[in-house]
Order: structure tokens, then sequence, then C-alpha cells
């Protein structure tokens, strides 16, 4: 596993979010309220970036001060986001791969590691949506975890 950022955030209790890329717009709405809400209460919260709801859930946590994590579904890239290293530079942000830094194609098996890379570093997971009998539900299947 590949780390850039403040490795201290994973001593925080943390939340991990995910959800299924194609999701109805109320469950949308749904999400970004509950990143509102976890970004004024403080709340360390573990993400990906890949599909949009989670992008947008990202930028919606990177608004505030609290500790983030973000997972990547491929591996530590070589240029950053000037506002991710300010971010990392407070020590406010964590970015985490599974995958060796030569991994830059996104795949189907890749999110996946993605999604369990989240579970595992997260105390407590919170689901947006998870389409029935798709590649999140089939993850979840004997997991405890609560919806937006």
């Amino acid at each position: 596993m590949e780390f850039l950022g403040n490795k201290v955030i994973l001593n925080h209790y943390k939340t991990g979010f995910l959800s299924s890329r194609k999701c109805a717009a109320e469950v949308v709405l749904k999400s970004y309220e509950w990143a509102k809400q976890q970004r004024a209460e403080g709340n360390c919260i573990v993400c990906g970036n890949h599909s949009q709801i989670e992008k947008d859930v990202f930028e919606i946590l990177l608004k505030g001060d609290q500790p983030l994590v973000l997972v990547l579904p491929r591996g530590l890239k070589y240029r950053w986001d000037k506002t991710w290293l300010n971010e990392i530079e407070k020590g406010r942000l964590l970015i985490v791969s599974p995958f060796a830094q030569e991994i830059k194609r996104v795949t189907r098996e890749n999110a996946e590691r993605k999604n369990e890379t989240i579970i595992v570093l997260s105390d407590k997971i919170i689901i947006g949506y998870k389409s029935p009998q798709g590649q999140l539900d089939a993850l979840m299947k004997n997991l405890e975890f609560n919806t937006v």
C-alpha cells in the first residue's frame, strides 16, 4: 500500500463512504447533505473519487477542516492538484493507493479493490446507494453498514 500525506489520520475513528455509480437524484442529494453534515461535525471520512458521486462528496468534504482519507483506484500520481497538496501540507489529507505507482488505468477490478481498501481502513461504513446484484452489493453482502 502506498501513502501520501499524514498517516496519523489513520488513528482517528473513520467512516467510509461508498456508493454505486448510478443512483437516483434523491440519493445524490442525500449523499451531499450527509457529506455537509460530516464536514460540519468534523468527522474523519474515508472515500474515493472515481465515480461522480464520490468526486462530489470528496469535494464537499475537502472544503472543511476535518481529517480526510482518499483511496485511489490506481497508483499514486506524480503530479497533484494544488488544493490537495495544500491539504496534505496542513496535515488533514492522506491519499492511499493499494496499487503500485505504475498502475495508471482504472479497471472494474481496481475499483473493487479500492472499495475493499475503504472498508478495511474504516471503522464504520455508510452507503449512498448500492445497485441490486451490483459489485458493491456483492462486496457488502455479509458486512454491517448504514445508508445516507
